[in-house]
């Protein structure tokens, strides 16, 4: 069953950017919610405690519930906009969640058992994650934080598939319904050798290609 986390925020009535700048010197974040049967609410953030909810991982993939004056809306976080060197969140987009319809959003995958299976104890096989977080379907209620990979019996050329992967009941990946084409490796175990042969053939291949012409007026 989908954990909702509850976040504080206020009604902001200020817009454009000079208001925006006035809001981030305060310690504010600028934010908008929107979706549903419901107009765009424009509102804003404690900075400070906003930051730390954006350190944890179940801040981007599960279901929000921003509380307003006690009237609470379960939201996904669909956008955040951080500045480009400061620690400090710019602006934030959230889109409101039915509770009947169906959701599409991506969950983060969690490896367990990878040092103890045989790929992982050997020191010869590398242990490639192609992919750490996967696009699921399902309704808000059943939105998992994080799908479990279990890779203790992982072996030497061994590849887990997105069909392989075990989903909580309710959940679906939309992928799968586009053809066998797309049940993509998620995890690989390839021998190191195979894995450094493979990274030297690329480096070679970079180093075959000509380098460009110098023009005549280059070299005047």
């Amino acid at each position: 069953m989908a954990t909702t986390h509850e976040i504080r925020v206020e009604r902001r009535e200020d817009e454009g950017k000079g208001a925006s700048r006035r809001l981030r010197r305060a310690g504010k974040t600028p934010a908008i919610v929107y979706g549903g049967d419901l107009k765009p609410v424009n509102i804003q953030l404690d900075h400070e405690p906003l930051w730390v909810a954006s350190q944890n991982e179940w801040f981007y993939s599960s279901i929000l519930g921003l509380s307003l004056g006690g009237d609470i809306q379960k939201v996904l976080l669909r956008d955040i906009q951080r500045h480009p060197y400061k620690q400090l969140i710019m602006h934030l987009d959230f889109q409101r969640v039915n509770e009947k319809e169906t959701l599409r959003t991506a969950v983060p995958l969690h490896f367990l058992g990878e040092d103890t299976s045989p790929a992982g104890k050997s020191a010869e096989v590398v242990v490639l994650h192609e992919l750490n977080e996967v696009v699921v379907e399902c309704l808000p209620k059943d939105l998992p934080e994080f799908i479990e990979v279990d890779l203790s019996a992982l072996e030497l050329g061994a590849t887990v598939h997105l069909s392989d992967l075990k989903l909580p009941e309710g959940v679906e990946i939309p992928e799968l319904k586009l053809g066998k084409e797309h049940d993509v490796a998620v995890v690989v175990a390839r021998h190191a050798r195979v894995e450094a042969a493979d990274e030297a053939e690329g480096d070679e291949a970079a180093a075959d290609v000509p380098a460009s012409k110098v023009s005549k007026d280059d070299e005047k």
